[in-house]
């Protein structure tokens, strides 16, 4: 259960850095409050899962999606850099994520 909430915060973490970008600076209160929203679930999943798994592992893997996400998000929807190198490091990163799951079980 605790990999579910690792999961689950990793990705309310992409939800917050996405709805920090569309609340213009918090000027736009919709976005600011879904922010904050993904922010306190996020932080919250975290502190469920890290009562089980290690502190150092469970920060990697959460920043990880964390990257992982608002990197593809920020591909997709705000037209940013998608060339060779940064698509295989962002391979490199998902492969590291497993890699941290597999050992830390």
């Amino acid at each position: 259960m605790a990999w579910t909430y690792l999961l689950l915060a990793g990705i309310f973490e992409i939800g917050f850095t996405t709805f920090l970008k569309l609340s213009n600076g918090f000027k736009d209160l919709r976005y600011a409050a879904l922010f904050l929203a993904c922010s306190l679930i996020s932080f919250f999943c975290l502190s469920k899962a890290i009562k089980t798994i290690p502190l150092g592992t469970a920060y990697a893997v959460w920043m990880g999606i964390g990257i992982f996400g608002t990197s593809v998000i920020g591909i997709v929807f705000y037209n940013e850099p998608s060339h060779g190198l940064r698509i295989g490091f962002l391979a490199m990163l998902l492969v590291a994520l497993i890699g941290l799951r597999i050992t830390g079980a």
